[in-house]
Order: C-alpha cells, then sequence, then structure tokens
C-alpha cells in the first residue's frame, strides 16, 4: 500500500497543499509546531475516518474555515484509488471512494491500512483501559469491515441504554425498552468479543517476540484478554458467546438500575500488558512502555501484512529520536519494506536511511 500523492485543503493548519511521495521513506522534518504532525494525522484519517487525537472532525478544520477536504491517490490491491473525506463545521461529513460517496466509515476498511505511533502512544500501556480498548478499535477496524459495523451499532446502542438508565427513574416507562437494548447490545457485543480475540491472539504471536529482539532477550512481554467474566472462551463463534452476555446483563441489571449505568458488555474489555511478569501499567519504567508499546504497533504492521499481503503504511511520528541509537537502528532495519512516514526536528539527522525524499514543513507548508 502507497501514498503517491496527498492535498489538503484547511486541514488544521494546511490552507493548501500538494505533495507526491515515495514508495519507500519519506522525511518529514521542521521545527516544533509547524505540521509535521498534522501531515501524518491526514494520511491515517484516509484510512479508517478516524484520528489519533480528535474526538471530533470539526477539530481538524482550520479556525474561522467551515470545512476542510483531504484528497489522497492511493495504490493499493494492484490497483488506484482515489480517497476522498470533506469535513464541514457542524454538518458531518462526506467520504468518497473513486468518486462514490461511501455510507459508512466502515467502507474503507482494506485500501489504505496506516500505522501510527506517536509520543502519546505511551497512553497504551501507561493509561486506562480505554486507550488499549482504541488501539484494538482501530486496528481491527482497518481489516475487518463487519468489525467497524458492529463496533458503530454498540456504541450507539450503548448511549441509548445510557441514557434510559440516568432517566429512568423521572420517566419509568423507559424501562419496558431495557430488555430489547440488552438484546441487541448482546447480539453485537458477541461480534465485538470475537474480533478482538482472534486480533490479541494474533498479537500475542508477533509483539514478545519484537519486544524480546528489542529488548535484547532481558525482558519478556505477555498478553491477556479481559472481557465479560462470564466468557470463559472469547475466541468462540459469537453465537456461542451471545448467552453468556446476556446471562452477564442479567446478573447486573438490578446494579445498573441502581446505580444508573451501563456496567455490562466489552466496553469495559482490557488489552492487560505485562513484563517481566509485573503489571506494565504500574511497573514498567519510561524506557520500557515505550519499547512495549513500540513492540505493539510493530506486531499490528505485521499482522496487516500477513492479513492482506501488503504492507500497511507506517507513521512514526517524532519517536525514532526518543530511542538510543542500538533502539533506532533495531526499529530502522525492522521496517524494511513497505512505505515510510518518519518526522523529526528540522536540526535532528536519522542514521541508517537509504533512499526516499525529504520534505521541510514549515508553518503548515511544504519548503
Amino acid at each position: 500500500m502507497i501514498v503517491r500523492r496527498l492535498e489538503l485543503d484547511y486541514f488544521r493548519n494546511y490552507a493548501h497543499l500538494e505533495a507526491e511521495f515515495d514508495s519507500r521513506v519519506n522525511l518529514i522534518y521542521g521545527d516544533n509546531a509547524q505540521g509535521k504532525t498534522n501531515l501524518l494525522e491526514a494520511v491515517a484519517y484516509l484510512s479508517a475516518a478516524r484520528s489519533h487525537r480528535a474526538r471530533y472532525d470539526r477539530e481538524m478544520i482550520m479556525l474561522d474555515i467551515d470545512s476542510a477536504f483531504i484528497r489522497g491517490e492511493i495504490f493499493s490491491r494492484d490497483r488506484n484509488f482515489v480517497l476522498e473525506g470533506k469535513l464541514y463545521r457542524g454538518r458531518g461529513r462526506q467520504l468518497f471512494s473513486n468518486g462514490v460517496r461511501l455510507k459508512t466509515a466502515g467502507e474503507l476498511a482494506g485500501i489504505l491500512n496506516t500505522v501510527l505511533f506517536c509520543p502519546e502512544d505511551l497512553s497504551l500501556i501507561r493509561a486506562g483501559a480505554a486507550e488499549r480498548r482504541k488501539f484494538l478499535d482501530g486496528a481491527i477496524c482497518q481489516l475487518r469491515p463487519r468489525y467497524a459495523q458492529a463496533l458503530a451499532e454498540y456504541n450507539r446502542l450503548y448511549d441509548h441504554k445510557t441514557r434510559i438508565l440516568r432517566d429512568w427513574p423521572e420517566n419509568p416507562s423507559l424501562l419496558d425498552t431495557l430488555d430489547d437494548f440488552n438484546l441487541r447490545m448482546a447480539q453485537t457485543g458477541a461480534l465485538i468479543i470475537h474480533y478482538r480475540a482472534h486480533f490479541i491472539k494474533c498479537l500475542r504471536e508477533h509483539a514478545p517476540g519484537i519486544h524480546g529482539e528489542f529488548s535484547g532477550g532481558r525482558e519478556g512481554l505477555a498478553l491477556a484478554y479481559e472481557t465479560v467474566s462470564t466468557v470463559n472462551d472469547p475466541l468462540a463463534r459469537p453465537k456461542e458467546l451471545l448467552p453468556l452476555l446476556l446471562e452477564h446483563q442479567e446478573k447486573h441489571r438490578k446494579a445498573e438500575i441502581d446505580s444508573r449505568q451501563c456496567l455490562s458488555g466489552p466496553h469495559k474489555d482490557d488489552l492487560a500488558v505485562s513484563i517481566g511478569g509485573q503489571n506494565a501499567k504500574i511497573y514498567a519504567s519510561q524506557g520500557q512502555t515505550r519499547t512495549a508499546a513500540l513492540s505493539l504497533k510493530l506486531a499490528q504492521r505485521e499482522i496487516f501484512q500477513e492479513d492482506t499481503g501488503e504492507w500497511p503504511v507506517l507513521l512514526l511520528d517524532d519517536v525514532l529520536s526518543e530511542l538510543d541509537p542500538k533502539r533506532q537502528a533495531f526499529v530502522l532495519n525492522r521496517i524494511r519494506g513497505g512505505q515510510v512516514f518518519i518526522t523529526c526536528c528540522e536540526e535532528e539527522k536519522l542514521e541508517g536511511l537509504e533512499g526516499g525524499r525529504a520534505f521541510h514543513i514549515q508553518n503548515g507548508g511544504l519548503i
């Protein structure tokens, strides 16, 4: 998969940008706060119509402007694609593939896969379960359109159920609809658990080996899937998971009504990470945290390649400079093959990069 060309209008601090990229390494350099990360964010947005740092699309539109535009020319699956995103302030968005408007973001799945690693990804290890769910969701949505659809539906049902539980004391008849929402949430939740379990199984096959090489074999990385307590085998088929989720819902029904919160379902899942047998969230050092997070992202990249037969586009945002030369060399050696975008500050020089192109970004423009 290759991003051949990118065009931006009023996206973040880019009033207008047109750039053609190398199929190998693209070094994006410049001072801080000039737009390097914004460029990578735009590339990543074309893969799944979501941002790693913006909750709402309107946050990516230039201030005092009503809309923004992203256009990417992509080579994938032995053919050319033109992906477009039109973002409107207060009016949602429109997505297009080769001129055809898409009904859902899930239809982007498999056209452009990206793996992004940025300094904020240290929260993948250090923060709460929500960050690790976000990592899983972002990865699986790119590979499985059905998962993206199920996740969107589950989130919609969750919001409705949350309002029911919040408002039922003022309107008790709302509880009459609770069973219907529980059933539909269990059906979509079973799909979500099934897909997450299989992706984590793949992570366990790749990430510990990468982490072992990264750390010189000194530390072992282990991953575990923590989901609804009634589910003993999350790898089971969704129809086998469904009654287990319904059972868990029933057990927590009174507690949900009393607390007015949704307590049962995969929205509370976690990917437990341990290093050397210790909970990484609690005990990992800064260096261990960075190594573990990067190992997960490189594992994601290899899973994508195995699944699709093509390397995803790798986006490394200001991370190599934080590694010592040995670890930097390991990463550069590990990412041979596929297209890579790397950002760094103007004064930095990254050793070990061969071929490719360099782009100087200044104040939202290409110098």
